[in-house]
């Protein structure tokens, strides 16, 4: 008995019943065959997703928008972050006007390493940390506690309901106010993710992330964010959601590429991220006096001179065998890479040899990257990232002189219609889902590129589509304020219908990709998220908890957790329509409640996806007093006989008031398990 206790690492018992145990094979096998247990799974391990924002989205602070004044910015909303702990002692942390905590929370302040009581605020009003399964030679590498020591989780808590702090910069870089988007919420953190191995490895357990849904659902958060690729706790989301949570996941960053999405279940909301309305714009002088204009965070460190003319060499893709023999040191390097992989990779083979060279700069061409380094991320140098058309412009610059010479300027900070914005980030997750194909993922796509936010005493760039969910918690938590008494379901539908698939200039948005497109469901989900219009959608689907268990049988087994029934999950009352395999006429129903004007009537639009037929009954919609919710029927026929691809289309209700959209996404097929590969 003494030992069975010890190997026991959680008990799960607010969501579901089960525990987590240090077992060797022949133990779990035995256990499973114990006629009380369902099933039993291996722990896994998982991994994170990596100020100008909020005014982008509409939500500007001075004067106040109209949502934030009447949701109190989100007052007294608790929101669960699910991710590498907190550093308390941020600005955009302190609780200076807060009144007492929420008598409904239940929760606990967990007393750790550098962590006391007095950690925990009226702000930060609950932490726990899970660090079971995490190998002792690693804990010198972290804080036994909840504070942060990786940075992400401070970014992800402070992007969603961080307090105003003025004056934020990065050397200048991004000046302005720092806040995330429900400023009057309260956090609540549950650390899971933790430092291990070499340089930025992280020990992130499924055990762990079941253990903290567990805890949430006692301790009485409203909104959970989680920007962790942890596709197997759908079934620990779920009795979230059961239980009036709002689960709000990232989607991922292994775009462009199709079918790469995390964390798809019905029940989350998943976000891909997007581009805002800024960019920073570093200028690169030729020695003939040519400037030509790059991207980067480069700023000067404060022991650096004035910028100066400096050697140029043309390094190839920059390999180790294309560096060979080639003199870098104290000099700027060219590196063109005309393939296109994970960027993520690519530069650092590609940076690891720059550096270990002694090079002095770094202009990069690549197709397009999104992501922007700072000089301390480039290890006191300028990584500046240019096109292929720039690129090649510089390389026939270094080709023509005996002697190349450049001179790099630190970056300046561009916001406003200038910049073409929102686009999907190129590194952002795309649909289909695998794993729920009925099923239309992303729901949503939020900020998620080179947001400002904050890690220990400063303030850092981040990008990914962890930056882009806690944008979405943020805009949950002013919502749920706002609608106390809405659903989860309620909410997503809100987000959804009523996002923006258009950018600033009324041109549709746009999603960086091999090569840049128009974007599609599979891209942004419904679109870019529209705060002001999600707070008043007119009409919302709605779907009681309950039936999501008609559709999907949920068990803890190897591998997989929530299997599709034989009811097809596009007959679930979602605020989209994904069917993957339309073969012959289907009728798909669906249900609206109207939340907006007592009397209202509203008209229906339909976009057909190409190749596929779509009919509507009824077309129009009477609202009143005595008719609040409305049936309708989607009639859905294919027209081409064919093993297709996926097409898109859309349904749109609306009147003088509102307007709410769902997309819709159609593959035509005749045949079971083809492969679309040649």
């Amino acid at each position: 008995k003494e030992e069975a206790k010890a190997s026991i690492t959680y008990s799960y018992k607010h969501g579901f019943s089960g525990f987590a145990a240090m077992l060797t094979e022949d133990q779990a096998e035995d256990l499973a065959e114990l006629p009380e247990v369902i099933s039993i799974t291996p722990n896994q391990k998982h991994e994170l997703m990596t100020t100008r924002s909020w005014d982008f989205l509409g939500l500007k602070n001075e004067p106040p928008s109209e949502l934030l004044q009447r949701s109190n910015y989100g007052e007294d909303i608790i929101i669960g972050i699910i991710d590498t702990g907190i550093w308390p002692e941020s600005k955009s942390f302190h609780d200076h006007g807060y009144d007492a905590i929420p008598s409904r929370w239940k929760g606990v302040c967990q007393l750790g390493e550098a962590w006391g009581l007095s950690n925990c605020s009226r702000k930060i009003i609950g932490a726990r940390y899970y660090a079971a399964g995490l190998d002792k030679a690693n804990f010198k590498k972290n804080y036994m506690s909840a504070l942060d020591n990786n940075g992400h989780g401070t970014h992800t808590a402070s992007t969603a309901a961080g307090v105003v702090v003025e004056g934020v910069n990065l050397h200048g870089l991004g000046a302005g106010v720092a806040r995330g988007g429900a400023t009057r919420a309260r956090l609540a953190v549950y650390k899971v993710g933790w430092e291990e191995g070499g340089a930025g490895g992280s020990y992130l357990a499924t055990a762990a992330v079941l253990a903290a849904l567990d805890d949430a659902i006692h301790d009485g958060v409203d909104i959970l964010s989680l920007s962790l690729g942890v596709d197997e706790n759908s079934f620990g989301a779920l009795h979230a959601v059961q239980n009036g949570i709002t689960v709000v996941y990232a989607g991922g960053n292994r775009g462009p590429r199709p079918q790469v999405l995390y964390n798809t279940a019905p029940w989350v909301i998943t976000v891909a991220a997007s581009k805002i309305d800024r960019s920073f714009p570093t200028a690169i002088t030729l020695g003939n006096k040519q400037t030509l204009v790059g991207q980067s965070l480069y700023y000067k460190l404060k022991n650096n001179t004035e910028s100066r003319f400096e050697s140029l060499v043309n390094g190839g893709n920059c390999s180790r065998e294309a560096l060979n023999g080639t003199s870098i040191n104290e000099k700027v390097v060219l590196c063109i890479e005309l393939t296109f992989g994970l960027i993520g990779r690519i530069f650092e083979d590609v940076f690891a040899g720059v550096i270990q060279g002694g090079a002095s700069g770094l202009i990069f061409a690549f197709y397009t990257t999104d992501v922007l380094l700072s000089t301390e991320d480039c290890k006191g140098i300028a990584c500046v990232f240019v096109d292929n058309e720039i690129g090649y412009q510089v390389a026939t610059y270094i080709g023509s002189e005996r002697l190349p010479t450049v001179k790099i300027e630190p970056a300046s900070s561009i916001t406003g219609n200038q910049v073409p914005a929102p686009k999907v980030a190129i590194f952002s997750s795309r649909g289909p889902s695998i794993k729920y194909p009925t099923v239309l993922k992303p729901d949503i796509a939020a900020p998620g590129v080179n947001i400002l936010a904050a890690k220990e005493d400063a303030y850092v760039f981040n990008s990914g589509t962890s930056m882009a969910a806690p944008h979405v918690a943020g805009v949950v938590a002013l919502l749920k304020a706002l609608h106390p008494h809405w659903s989860h379901a309620a909410l997503k539908s809100a987000i959804v219908t009523t996002a923006s698939t258009k950018d600033e200039y009324d041109t549709p948005i746009l999603a960086e990709a091999l090569p840049r497109k128009v974007a599609d469901p599979f891209d942004y989900g419904g679109g870019n998220i529209n705060p002001i219009g999600a707070a008043d959608p007119g009409l919302i689907y709605d779907i009681d908890p309950k039936d999501y268990n008609k559709f999907f049988a949920c068990q803890i087994k190897k591998y997989e957790i929530c299997n599709i029934t034989t009811l097809p999950a596009y007959h679930l009352n979602l605020p989209s329509i994904s069917i993957p395999d339309l073969r012959h006429p289907i009728n798909v129903r669906r249900a609206v409640t109207n939340v907006g004007e007592v009397d209202a009537v509203y008209q229906s639009s339909i976009e057909s996806p190409l190749g596929v037929k779509m009919t509507i009954e009824p077309p129009v919609l009477v609202f009143n007093a005595s008719k609040k919710v409305h049936a309708f029927k989607i009639c859905i026929t294919p027209l081409w006989k064919v093993q297709g691809g996926y097409t898109f289309g859309s349904l749109t209700w609306y009147n003088e008031h509102h307007t709410a959209r769902i997309p819709i996404a159609v593959r035509i097929t005749i045949q079971d398990f083809y492969a679309d590969v040649a």
